[in-house]
């Protein structure tokens, strides 16, 4: 595999980043209902939802990073939400998970003042976990993801 470059997505990369989330669905065993219609709508609209890097080799997209902002009176700063992280199998082992990550501090910290990266991780997912535990992240014992749905989430917007 030839060098690899990491990019910022543009609005034209959306099939090839909803490609490389629809593998990284695959290989956590969630559905994947993002279209790259729906990708280019939210990240390239009059207010973007998201940024997203590309990394590529030979022509191909190998890895894939998508991210938001957050914002923590608690941390006393703005942050950085890490949604999606895809390396491809043939690229893994060379440390492309970290460039990416290091990529999208750069990125939050330029565009958001970023001072923290957040992100989840499955219980299950072994592998993802050492990656993480390796690069100094650690899990926050005091608080609990919470979900409200798409149904949730509507009923909510007309009380």
């Amino acid at each position: 595999m030839d060098a690899i470059t990491i990019r910022r997505a543009v609005a034209e990369d959306m099939e090839q980043l909803n490609e490389a989330l629809r593998h990284l669905s695959g290989e956590i065993g969630d559905e994947h209902g993002g279209t790259a219609g729906l990708l280019r709508k939210a990240g390239f609209g009059d207010n973007p939802a998201f940024r997203a890097l590309l990394a590529e080799a030979d022509g191909l997209v190998v890895g894939a990073a998508l991210y938001s902002p957050v914002f923590s009176t608690v941390m006393a700063s703005a942050g950085v939400y890490v949604s999606d992280l895809w390396v491809a199998d043939a690229a893994r082992g060379q440390g492309l998970g970290k460039r990416l990550l290091s990529a999208v501090a750069e990125d939050a910290g330029t565009v958001w003042n970023a001072g923290y990266l957040k992100l989840a991780v499955y219980d299950d997912n072994d592998g993802a976990r050492a990656f993480y535990d390796r690069l100094g992240f650690a899990p926050m014992a005091d608080e609990t993801i919470m979900l409200l749905d798409r149904s949730g989430f509507e009923s909510l917007k007309g009380q």
